[in-house]
């Protein structure tokens, strides 16, 4: 009878804490049309201002701008708008609704530590759990790695995935590198690496997917600002570290890596969500990505850099600090066209992925660690995944029946990004060396 009313006690718990302190009453969502480049220079400009959230950014003239505004500054906000003679159109009479209603539909069940679940959002200590009692489960494949410590003192953990060492002396196994959560309101960016980690370890249909391929993955980079999402506010999108002489709190980490770090795109401002905080690599987290590749990268075996975020069904390579295209560009549009392909195919969201640079697709970005890993860490293949809309209401918010389909037909591209790693940098070259040194 104890043991019972204690696990009742637990599944209460687990209900009561995935619930939000911050309350969006009165928030209004306005619509924005830009209809010339003055008008997108403005927006790009208002954006960078405190107080306001672009939960949507036009990708072209005449598409819409969402911006959230607070009750205190919705009077000022309109009178800026119609002082610039930029129309809008209110769209979201009271955010809170739409938080309450996604509350009710996205209470979370019980999960025991150590399991995964695609039915709902997990905890960050929950994944820590799945990710240990994996290591432990399948040794000979799977490796636990401390990644890092986040500010407020979560551990990061990282899982390696490999069959061992390379069968060929002269080619070094390639490494795939994936990364997730690093803006913490992306929920649906956590399951996605955490479904590739399952498949990979615990599916044995997937065992030549890590044969001559390694793995290196972290479902979660931005700890302390995704437990902050799941117990304050919902759409909280920075770190949780503290900015001096501020009582602003957090920095965008995808605006925090030293690569032509605040050039376009970011804010200096601690209360924008867009601050590229008070130097490069000042938050732990993304300094512990740069650790990683500058430790782990030397030899240059990480071959596939991705880090997934959502929203809008894009498939990014840089450059993302201005417009601008790579000179492997070819390359990258082919490979992103493959895994797009795959991606529709997989027919269970049937999403169709735009494929391009960031800046071109999105908008000007600098500080993102695609820029990052690319120039300075080493890998020439680096992707910013931008997971589905799904049904959500409202950005960032993909109801919970929608994790698996989602997180499925990512994994068919995530095959697609594995087969071609596989054969460009370990078939063709474990056929190519014996030859040269039989002619040698």
């Amino acid at each position: 009878m104890l043991l019972k009313a204690s696990f009742a006690v637990l599944c209460a718990l687990s209900l009561l804490n995935w619930t939000n302190g911050f309350s969006y009453e009165g928030y209004k969502v306005y619509e924005i049309v830009a209809h010339d480049m003055t008008e997108v220079h403005f927006l790009r400009e208002l954006e960078k201002q405190d107080g306001l959230d672009f939960i949507k950014k036009a990708h072209h003239l005449d598409d819409p701008n969402d911006i959230v505004v607070a009750p205190k500054d919705q009077e000022n906000f309109e009178k800026i708008l119609k002082g610039n003679g930029l129309e809008y159109k209110i769209i979201v009479q009271n955010v809170e609704e739409i938080m309450e209603a996604e509350r009710k539909a996205t209470i979370k069940p019980f999960i025991g530590l150590g399991h995964v679940t695609f039915r709902s959002y997990m905890f960050h200590h929950e994944m820590n759990a799945y990710l240990r009692r994996v290591a432990a489960q399948y040794p000979n494949i799977a490796t636990l790695e401390h990644f890092g410590t986040s500010y407020e003192g979560r551990e990061m953990l990282l899982i390696r995935v490999s069959s061992g060492p390379s069968s060929n002396p002269d080619v070094p196994k390639p490494t795939i590198f994936i990364d997730a959560g690093i803006h913490a309101r992306e929920w649906i960016a956590p399951p996605a690496a955490l479904y590739i980690i399952q498949q990979l370890v615990e599916n044995p249909e997937n065992a030549a997917l890590y044969e001559n391929v390694d793995w290196a993955i972290i479902p979660c980079l931005n700890p302390d600002g995704y437990q902050y999402t799941q117990e304050e506010d919902r759409w909280w999108r920075k770190t949780r570290s503290i900015n001096a002489n501020s009582t602003c709190i957090g920095t965008d980490g995808n605006r925090n890596f030293d690569y032509y770090w605040m050039h376009l795109g970011a804010s200096n401002s601690p209360c924008s969500d867009i601050f590229a905080g008070p130097e490069a690599f000042s938050e732990p987290e993304t300094a512990a990505l740069r650790d990683w590749f500058l430790t782990n990268n030397a030899n240059n075996v990480v071959k596939l850099y991705i880090t997934f975020h959502s929203y809008g069904s894009m498939l990014l390579y840089p450059w993302g600090y201005d417009r601008i295209v790579p000179d492997d560009e070819e390359d990258l549009l082919q490979l992103g066209n493959l895994v797009a392909e795959a991606i529709y195919n997989a027919n269970t969201l049937r999403s169709e992925y735009i494929v391009n640079t960031s800046a071109l697709a999105l908008y000007e970005a600098a500080g993102g660690s695609d820029d990052w890993v690319k120039a300075v860490g080493g890998v020439d293949l680096s992707y910013t995944i931008e997971l589905p809309y799904g049904d959500s209401p409202l950005p960032f918010m993909n109801p919970a029946y929608q994790i698996l389909p989602t997180v499925q037909e990512t994994w068919a591209g995530i095959i697609a990004f594995h087969d071609f790693i596989e054969e460009r940098f370990w078939t063709n070259l474990t056929t190519i060396l014996p030859s040269i040194r039989r002619q040698s």
